[in-house]
């Protein structure tokens, strides 16, 4: 029996800059099939991560391999497998569309750009310099799935596109790329702040916050441990104190006779019963689901008031 290597495996991948840290040393693997969202924050190290896993940045500690090769390996041959589509893509201004797909055409093994541009209503004929941020960003994608890679790295694509075109490229990436059931779909790794879109489509989250991996997991799994919990309590009282919560428990916010927290981790059947048996006095305890958008809110209150406590 073959055993496939993960998409990606890091290992203490880090990166610094002088005295500043921009990746602190991270663990993460992906599997092959997977679609990763880099989650997090503006200068938080998701293009970072994404740089070093492409061989563009060297790291300052740490290795990885990126379809079973070395990162710092990754060259000629390799860049064949592998594609690329960043917020800010250079492409030739004073190409045609048209033309920059014949350009690339012979540098691939596999092409096939048949319908797709006609799928993302591509102008062939107009020059890339004269196209939307929208259409370019079409362009860009187009020029990736044409050479269908085993893997598709996609640094913050939907930044400043409005909900239709975001739909296309979405549509055009599960359809061309990630097709269900498929057993060579493409790995997708993507960063954007769009996480109602990446809710919608993607398996596997990473949460990365001023530099640091705070966990990287499967999105069902984390949905399914995170709880946004509201507790009523009995007794009214003017500044209700916090009571001392189960690890795990953040962003907690007391009023009155109210008590809101979020469990990142619920581990048990019956959370209402656990949460009751910790706080007996308590009248109503409501436990609700949470998107991938609220825990991010969650964890980004919780990070600002450690903030504020180390000052």
């Amino acid at each position: 029996m073959t055993i496939v290597a993960p998409a990606i495996e890091a290992r203490q991948l880090s990166k610094r800059i002088g005295k500043n840290t921009l990746l602190a040393p991270l663990d993460l693997t992906v599997p092959r099939g997977a679609i990763l969202a880099v989650i997090g924050a503006n200068g938080a190290g998701k293009s970072t991560l994404i740089k070093l896993l492409l061989n563009m940045w060297e790291p300052t500690t740490g290795e990885a391999t990126v379809l079973g090769i070395p990162s710092t390996s990754l060259r000629g041959a390799a860049l064949q497998r592998i594609g690329y589509v960043s917020e800010k893509q250079e492409m030739p201004e004073w190409m045609t569309v048209g033309a920059l797909m014949d350009h690339l055409r012979p540098m691939y093994p596999v092409w096939n750009d048949r319908d797709l541009l006609d799928e993302l209503q591509l102008p062939l004929d107009r020059r890339i310099k004269h196209l939307s941020r929208g259409m370019r960003m079409k362009a860009a994608l187009a020029s990736v799935l044409a050479f269908k890679p085993e893997l598709l790295m996609l640094d913050e694509p939907f930044t400043g596109l409005d909900t239709a075109i975001r739909t296309e490229l979405v549509k055009a990436l599960l359809g061309r790329a990630h097709v269900e059931n498929s057993g060579d779909a493409t790995t997708i790794v993507i960063s954007s702040h769009d996480l109602d879109e990446m809710e919608s489509f993607a398996t596997h989250v990473a949460f990365l916050h001023e530099g640091e991996l705070l966990f990287a997991e499967p999105i069902e799994k984390l949905l399914t441990r995170c709880r946004e919990v509201t507790v009523r309590f009995g007794q009214v009282t003017a500044e209700r104190s916090i009571p001392t919560l189960a690890e795990g428990c953040i962003a907690a916010e007391a009023s009155g006779a109210m008590l809101r927290f979020v469990d990142m981790k619920v581990n048990v059947d019956d959370h209402e019963g656990a949460i009751r048996a910790l706080m007996p006095d308590v009248v109503d305890v409501q436990s609700e689901p949470m998107s991938l958008r609220s825990i991010f809110l969650a964890l980004n209150q919780e990070s600002r008031a450690n903030d504020r406590s180390r000052v």
